[in-house]
């Protein structure tokens, strides 16, 4: 089931990579220049009915439709014209069309990101980002696939290499990161996983990964992309038969969609497609995301 990676959240993993060329992320060869900032709010929606439960694929009426819903703030801050700092902080809230779940909702984890340049040559280039996570409330982590996020800080390392003709903007991009994940704390005095049952309120989640390659053309004022994004756990658990998720389990899942923006001046929109087609211990989701962008500087 579908609901959260810790850190970032699958959902809020694929809603921000919708930040245009001037907002930049943490996953592009993109900069904004220095002294200037772009500030981007967004919407975000995803919804599943069919999930794995491990590798079985089935739906629960219980449930039926899942819902999880976004609403973010993204400044991007050009250090210099090599190094953009990016911040991001979400609110989310979810809800099911059947049954009895409680939905939560609250503000997640703030985020931030480091990116440099390391080295630029013909169109080539090939760069550097550090980055990592906070939860900034109390929200309970270990009621998924309501749960709003796992509530674990994060901290990741990441390569990209990006190639752009200089002439027609036609771009390809790839980049693989590693993510590691800190315990957490549940209210609980023991819990099963692993097959086995400990006998503590401390849950060790999994560290991660996630790599992508993006392929698009982007010019001062448009953009156009097609995306392939993988992300999975390093080790884990499947969900048990017919039961919840669990903080600990091996979540995993391929996401492939489009990407377009329009930015003619200070002001500009963009709009995201995603749907994940292959996965593990997660829903099959379709997500998509809009955005108002706002810089400041650097035109």
């Amino acid at each position: 089931m579908k609901s959260f990676i810790p850190g970032v959240g699958l959902l809020v993993f694929c809603l921000i990579t919708s930040i245009p060329a001037f907002a930049q992320m943490p996953h592009d060869a993109i900069y904004m220049p220095k002294k200037s900032v772009c500030i981007a709010g967004i919407y975000g929606k995803s919804t599943w009915t069919t999930y794995w439960e491990g590798s079985l694929k089935r739906e629960n009426l219980n449930i039926g439709e899942h819902t999880t819903q976004m609403v973010s703030l993204m400044p991007a801050i050009g250090v210099s014209n090599r190094v953009n700092l990016i911040l991001n902080l979400p609110y989310i809230w979810t809800s099911t069309s059947a049954g009895n779940l409680m939905g939560q909702k609250g503000v997640q984890d703030l985020s931030g990101w480091l990116k440099a340049k390391l080295v630029e040559r013909e169109g080539l280039s090939l760069h550097g980002v550090v980055g990592g996570s906070v939860p900034m409330t109390n929200y309970v982590p270990d009621f998924l696939p309501m749960s709003i996020g796992l509530r674990a800080r994060t901290a990741m390392g990441r390569l990209i290499v990006s190639y752009t003709h200089p002439q027609t903007g036609v771009y390809l991009t790839i980049h693989g990161s590693y993510t590691w994940r800190s315990n957490i704390q549940i209210d609980r005095d023991a819990y099963q996983a692993d097959g086995r049952m400990y006998n503590t309120n401390e849950v060790k989640v999994p560290h991660g990964s996630d790599a992508a390659v993006r392929m698009g053309v982007v010019r001062r004022k448009w953009q156009l992309e097609a995306f392939g994004e993988r992300m999975a756990n390093l080790s884990g658990d499947n969900i048990r038969r017919n039961d919840m998720p669990f903080p600990t389990n091996n979540m995993q899942a391929t996401t492939v969609g489009f990407y377009g923006k329009f930015q003619p001046r200070q002001i500009g929109v963009n709009a995201r497609f995603g749907k994940v087609i292959d996965g593990l211990n997660m829903g099959q989701s379709t997500s998509y995301s809009i955005g108002l962008l706002y810089q400041i500087g650097g035109l």
